[in-house]
């Protein structure tokens, strides 16, 4: 990966999903402005808040699909992540002040 570039593994969608209320959703149907979750498999050299490992919160429409060895990947800027979940803690204790 090069400069700011983030490669995510996205998970394959289970198909027809339901909504809190029971409502089933299928496959087919687009939401639009929804932004997803995937993990991440490589950072490039300049990105300072994302390691390997994490999940990141991202618009799919900002990112670029790539096939890499038959296995689909998105490679997106680590400027267009909106959240990241990780496990880790940097010594920090969560607060802010």
């Amino acid at each position: 990966m090069l400069n700011d570039r983030v490669l995510v593994n996205v998970p394959q969608s289970e198909g027809e999903r339901r909504s809190r209320a029971g409502i089933l959703i299928p496959a087919t149907a687009q939401v639009q402005r929804r932004l997803a979750w995937a993990e991440v498999a490589a950072v490039g050299p300049h990105v300072r808040t994302i390691r390997a490992g994490d999940t990141v919160l991202f618009n799919p429409e900002e990112c670029f699909e790539v096939d890499v060895q038959g296995e689909e990947y998105l490679i997106l800027r680590e400027r267009d992540v909106h959240a990241v979940a990780s496990e880790r803690m940097d010594g920090g204790t969560g607060l802010y002040l």
